[in-house]
């Protein structure tokens, strides 16, 4: 069995003269809840459109699951699940009447299809609710019976779109929290797509960042904070505003700000904090707490996106 779920190499995909996916080449390691990351319209669902075998490439090839997307998508189909732009539930159904009509479209049995339904309920926490109409339900519930759909005929791989996307925040983490839980029992591999760069910092062993169709980066959550970010210096307390212009006009420092009793300082790799906190000292502030570390993944992000522009 190969370590590796999805392996694409040089994907690409035209529409007429827009380039909406350009010579992708990723790998996705089996077992791992994998991370695609990117702002609107830069080709991550018609990246898991090809993918699935929905959308034909222009150029470049990619395996999943051991099979080409171009000739045994029906294969991959069989062993993926997916919850792409919409739920695909029917609001009028009862939420356990929503999961024995699909797990009954994938054949399977009635004593094995009830214990798989009250598996999958009990663990997103949604078997004390199986008999409530799914139209009356919160869009966070909706996305958690949408995820156990997904996962009725027990597929190797999931692909989510923005599951979290219009939730707020409680409802999102309890989802991730849910969804983190549900891969690990599973031993399922997740192609997830997100705008939240906390969750996917969170939830990702690997993530990828792309933009206009074009990867622009790839590694661990702390590979990509490590090696694209700025070395951050946070520093708590008071009176600062004396020393800011001297620190920030030190050269191992590329920026400096305060607000709410912190200073934030960028460093350049390799720096040293410590004379800084000196200077400090020196100046007359009172300092409770310094932190030193990679630049957040939404801050490599955004990092990201502007040298795009």
């Amino acid at each position: 069995m190969s370590e590796w779920v999805i392996r694409t190499e040089d994907l690409t995909r035209d529409f007429n003269a827009n380039r909406a996916v350009s010579s992708l080449s990723i790998q996705v390691p089996r077992g791992t809840i994998f991370g695609f990351l990117g702002p609107n319209g830069s080709g991550k669902t018609t990246t898991i459109r090809m993918l699935l075998g929905l959308l034909e490439p222009t150029a470049g090839r990619a395996e999943v699951l051991g099979f080409g997307v171009r000739t045994q998508s029906s294969e991959i189909r069989k062993r993926s699940g997916a919850l792409l732009e919409h739920h695909g539930l029917y609001e009028r159904f009862r939420a356990i009447d929503n999961l024995d009509y699909y797990a009954r479209i994938w054949g399977i049995p009635g004593e094995k299809r009830r214990a798989r339904i009250q598996a999958l309920m009990e663990r997103l926490g949604l078997w004390e609710r199986r008999n409530e109409f799914v139209g009356k339900w919160s869009r966070g519930m909706k996305q958690k019976l949408a995820i156990a759909r997904a996962m009725l005929h027990h597929p190797e791989l999931i692909f989510l779109d923005e599951p979290t996307a219009g939730l707020d925040p409680i409802a999102a983490a309890a989802l991730r929290d849910d969804l983190a839980a549900l891969a690990s029992r599973e031993g399922v591999t997740v192609f997830l797509t997100t705008h939240n760069l906390t969750q996917a910092e969170k939830l990702c062993a690997t993530v990828a960042v792309i933009r206009r169709g074009r990867l622009l980066a790839v590694g661990s959550p702390y590979e990509l904070r490590s090696r694209n970010g700025p070395l951050r210096a946070e520093i708590t307390g008071s009176g600062f505003e004396p020393a800011l212009e001297a620190i920030r006009a030190r050269p191992e420092v590329t920026a400096a700000a305060v607000s709410n009793g912190r200073l934030s300082i960028d460093l350049a790799s390799g720096s040293e904090v410590a004379p800084i906190v000196s200077l400090l000292v020196a100046a007359g502030a009172a300092i409770e707490e310094v932190r030193k570390g990679p630049a957040s993944l939404e801050e490599v992000f955004l990092a990201l996106m502007e040298e795009e522009q």
